[in-house]
């Protein structure tokens, strides 16, 4: 018999039935029932003390194990046996741990108890958050630059910041006259978009730090950090005149060449014999050169005649020439000097889209100061009269047409003007007419602009759907209320 209550037991070393013990003992004693947990909203995550903040989901083991620690000490005088999750509701603000516990008590009997531990969840915004939040709390910056009038390579290297979400660790971006600075809580972000950067785009580096503050006692010292990357200057659609060596070197390639695109490497090519080369950014900087014209300085030429080139004969120590492109001669007329009779002659790398009475943009060499160190020492009849650079479209119609759509960088920017619109509209031209470019850029289909037929197209260039992506939208009533769509 229980020597407390007198019912009928099986004999146990208390001599006393279940009901009595758990009475006179209790094993979950000094156990705290309740507690506290710091969640952080903006980056999610939980603090693990002293200063860890760890990601964690709900439910998960890691979730468990942050909350056993918070009563590891007072563990230790039982027996932990089984620990789990009670369901709570996501946005109750409440985690319920039901644990299973043994310890041995009177006589050597062992006894075991469930109970549940209640965690309150208290907001608490960690230290990364509060320094993106002040804005001002910046220990490195990475200040781009390039000294150019057109912001081509910059508008592509937005775009493949965001491709790779480079823009996640920045506490501010500030859009300059001449680039972009990127502030960053540590030197180590700051580190990482350097290296993208050299090599994304041709460029150079060099790095400068200030110190802030020094502690003699524990030699702690902290720095701010300065990077500062400069891009090339040349953008796509330039034409350059390369140095006389550098020219030799790349294959015996025409100083007088034009800048197809801008990626990792600058890509020329010669309008006389369809040679092409890549120019990295270490060979730039050790023989630099620059446009000979600004891009407003572009004419409209009207083409008077063309005849295709097939057999060209390559010269002594000849590169490779280009597939996509076919060489041309062409007899072009200034759509301003149409009431004369002054026609240019020309080659042409272009004569794959040109036929005779198409519009076309180039640049007049033959009545222009070229004020260029090489164009300057180049015999006059290796000059060509005109370089042309692009088929003319009409642009308002494409930007009626265009149904597709492309993301920016938050950033600090100064009044924009008119000439940073035009600037952009020549970008999403050049994205339009480049597959090359095309690859590394996240396009998004813009579901305002419906698709149209094309019956009344001109051979302007598009972009195919099949190259879109969705932009995924969720709304603000995300409870799925009545009417209300979740996502979009």
């Amino acid at each position: 018999l229980c020597c407390q209550c007198g019912v009928p037991i099986p004999p146990n070393p208390a001599n006393m039935c279940v009901g009595c013990l758990r009475a006179q003992v209790d094993i979950t004693e000094g156990i705290p029932k309740q507690g506290t947990v710091h969640f952080c909203k903006q980056c999610e995550r939980y603090l693990q003390p002293p200063g860890t903040w760890i990601q964690c989901a709900l439910e998960s083991r890691e979730l468990l194990a942050l909350c056993l620690k918070k009563i590891k000490a007072s563990l230790s005088k039982v027996r932990l046996i089984d620990a789990g999750f009670i369901w709570t509701e996501p946005h109750s603000k409440r985690l319920k741990l039901k644990l299973t516990v043994q310890k041995e008590v009177i006589n050597g009997a062992v006894l075991q108890q469930v109970f549940v531990v209640e965690y309150i969840v208290q907001s608490q915004m960690c230290e990364d958050c509060h320094r993106i939040e002040a804005k001002d709390f910046w220990k490195a910056v990475v200040q781009v630059r390039q000294k150019t009038v057109h912001k081509k390579t910059f508008y592509y290297l937005e775009q493949l910041i965001l491709k790779h979400r480079l823009h996640q660790n920045t506490l501010r971006i500030k859009e300059i006259h001449d680039g972009l600075d990127f502030y960053y809580s540590s030197k180590q972000h700051a580190q990482k978009m350097v290296d993208f950067l050299q090599c994304t785009v041709p460029s150079r580096s060099k790095s400068s730090q200030r110190l802030i503050s020094h502690d003699i006692h524990s030699n702690v010292y902290n720095y701010k950090s300065t990077f500062s990357v400069e891009i090339v200057p040349i953008c796509k659609d330039n034409v350059v005149c390369l140095s006389p060596k550098l020219a030799q070197s790349l294959g015996n390639m025409s100083q007088i060449c034009v800048c197809i695109r801008v990626t990792s490497t600058i890509h020329l090519i010669d309008p006389r014999t369809l040679q092409i080369a890549e120019i990295d950014g270490n060979t730039y900087w050790r023989h630099p050169f620059n446009s000979l014209f600004h891009p407003k300085q572009l004419e409209e030429f009207l083409i008077m005649d063309i005849n295709r080139v097939h057999e060209k004969k390559k010269g002594a120590g000849a590169g490779a020439r280009s597939n996509k492109h076919t060489l041309a001669e062409a007899w072009v007329r200034k759509t301003s000097e149409l009431d004369t009779d002054h026609q240019y002659f020309c080659c042409t790398h272009l004569g794959h889209i040109l036929n005779p009475g198409d519009l076309v943009l180039g640049f007049d060499l033959a009545n222009c100061n070229l004020n260029d160190e090489f164009a300057n020492k180049m015999n006059p009849h290796h000059i060509p009269d005109v370089v042309l650079i692009k088929k003319s479209y009409d642009r308002s119609k494409r930007q009626r047409r265009r149904n597709w759509k492309l993301k920016e960088l938050e950033r600090d920017r100064e009044a924009t003007d008119t000439d940073d619109e035009r600037q952009y509209q020549d970008f999403l031209e050049d994205l339009e007419e480049d597959e090359t470019i095309r690859k590394n850029v996240n396009i998004y289909r813009n579901a305002d602009i419906p698709v149209e037929s094309d019956t009344d197209d001109d051979g302007a260039p598009r972009i195919s759907l099949a190259e879109m992506l969705e932009d995924l939208h969720i709304s603000q009533d995300a409870t799925g209320g009545e009417g209300a769509e979740m996502l979009t």
